[in-house]
């Protein structure tokens, strides 16, 4: 086992990485091997059973990642959330359009459109200042923007995208 992020990386979800890089829907997933986090189902072209996509953390702590350095109006000064951008998640799926619906484990649900999907935008964090995130700190997966590169990105519009203890998205076709 290795580090990555704080978070253990298998040997599998490495090649995992190996296997998808550059090949959005070019295979199906494999399956994941611990706690299923999150959950893609809906107008998707990648799966790994049943129409869905399901993650753990290995998974996708194994797809490239970003660090947001940024403050946000949930937490105290400026913070690093470290995740996979919501771009590089979709293009894996094979998302080029519509919109998700993005649902918490307590089934509040926000409305993202998949333009917002863009290199140096949202990212599907894991990780908070380099830990895991526990459900009772927002996770274990929590949509970040980053807030303060951007003044659009500081709008109610963009905060009440900005859903914290994330497990399923619903692509939503247009």
């Amino acid at each position: 086992m290795r580090k990555l992020h704080g978070l253990s990386t298998s040997l599998a979800a490495i090649a995992f990485t190996a296997s998808i890089s550059g090949a959005a829907g070019a295979a199906d997933l494999p399956q994941p091997e611990g706690e299923v986090v999150l959950t893609v189902s809906g107008a998707i072209s990648t799966t790994n059973g049943d129409d869905v996509a399901r993650f753990d953390l290995d998974m996708l702590s194994a797809l490239e990642s970003r660090t947001i350095a940024t403050t946000t109006i949930w937490t105290e000064g400026e913070q690093e959330f470290t995740g996979v951008g919501l771009d590089t998640l979709l293009d894996l799926l094979g998302v080029t359009s519509g919109t998700l619906s993005a649902t918490a484990i307590n089934d509040y649900s926000v409305t993202i459109p998949v333009a917002d999907a863009i290199p140096d935008g949202p990212i599907v964090a894991y990780a908070n200042n380099g830990e895991p995130m526990s459900v009772r700190d927002k996770g274990p997966l929590w949509i970040v923007y980053p807030y303060d590169s951007n003044p659009e990105y500081q709008a109610e519009s963009i905060y009440s995208r900005s859903i914290w203890q994330l497990d399923r998205i619903e692509v939503q076709p247009e």
